[in-house]
């Protein structure tokens, strides 16, 4: 059996699975709240503790974290989500610990290893995982194995910019993050609702420009949904720059899929068309046509699944 520890700003999980025939069985799963400006080995202290409770035979444990960090030496480097965890030796704590092999990965290659093995991407040996959240990262799959670069800052493709000026992400304007994430489509958002007001009119999604600030994806979805033009325009927008950005990857890379999860998970109805017109432009042709660009298999479980991936991919090279 394995566990494992998807660490996030909000929320831990320890999650405990086993493996047969390549499928995997989530047997158990606690969740807790990340504590707030507490020492960082004093939540992996906690987190430890739901292992030794529930009393497992454990042969390896993965651990899923949001970047930077360093997989080779087990080192949590200052993530922005995790304020004050500043080179968290995680994997050398739960290996002193439990005394089993531990690895670590950062979330977007974790979830790309579960789509991969049990997911989406299954039978392939080139893939693309694109976490399309709160940010816009990616997990390399080439050749049959993660690549994760010279020091695990591979796929960060969210920092590729798509445009001088647009939506800010990843500390850039313009930025394929700054266009399609959670927060991008609510920056695109707040700006045409603006547009609309000046204008002396409302947009479906904002009845107060009050609450503008408040506007989320998930009421701009709604709304278009319903009809709304504005709302639509802003996921035109979106769907049109995710095109572009998807090019590129398929341009460089020429994977058989990329498997993009959260927002385009569930708003794919919003997004595929005005996708789909762009990269039958912008990609190459031969490139395009092996291609295929689906959701997440895993949906919102995806999570439960990444680390115990970590856990099982880590096992399986360290035994070679």
């Amino acid at each position: 059996m394995f566990a494992g520890i998807d660490i996030g700003g909000t929320k831990c999980a320890v999650v405990f699975g086993e493996i047969k025939d390549n499928d995997v069985k989530i047997a158990d799963k606690v969740k807790i709240e990340t504590p707030k400006g507490e020492d960082p080995y004093s939540v992996l202290g906690k987190l430890a503790e739901i292992i030794k409770n529930k009393n497992r035979k454990i042969d390896a444990i993965g651990i899923s974290c949001g970047g930077p960090l360093d997989s080779n030496k087990g080192v949590i480097l200052s993530p922005p989500n995790l304020q004050g965890w500043d080179e968290v030796y995680a994997v050398k704590f739960f290996e002193d610990m439990f005394g089993v092999p531990t690895f670590i990965q950062n979330d977007a290659n974790a979830c790309a290893l579960a789509e991969w093995q049990f997911g989406a991407a299954r039978g392939t040996k080139n893939a693309v995982f694109m976490t399309f959240g709160t940010g816009l990262g990616a997990g390399l799959i080439l050749d049959g194995k993660l690549y994760s670069g010279t020091n695990d800052n591979a796929g960060e493709v969210g920092h590729i910019r798509l445009s001088d000026y647009g939506p800010v992400g990843y500390g850039k304007k313009g930025s394929f993050e700054g266009f399609c994430s959670g927060n991008g489509i609510a920056q695109i958002g707040q700006t045409l609702a603006r547009e609309r007001w000046q204008c002396g009119e409302k947009a479906g999604y904002c009845d107060d420009i009050k609450n503008i600030e408040k506007i989320t994806t998930k009421d701009i979805a709604e709304a278009a949904r319903n009809g709304d033009e504005t709302a639509l325009k802003v996921f035109e927008l979106c769907g049109r720059k995710l095109g572009m950005g998807i090019s590129v990857i398929i341009d460089m890379l020429n994977p058989e899929v990329i498997v993009i999860g959260s927002v385009f998970q569930r708003c794919e109805d919003l997004l595929r068309p005005y996708m789909e017109e762009v990269v039958e432009t912008e990609a190459l042709i031969h490139a395009r046509k092996v291609c295929r660009v689906v959701p997440a298999y895993l949906t919102e479980a995806i999570g439960d699944y990444a680390a115990i991936a970590v856990a099982k991919t880590g096992l399986e090279k360290e035994n070679g």
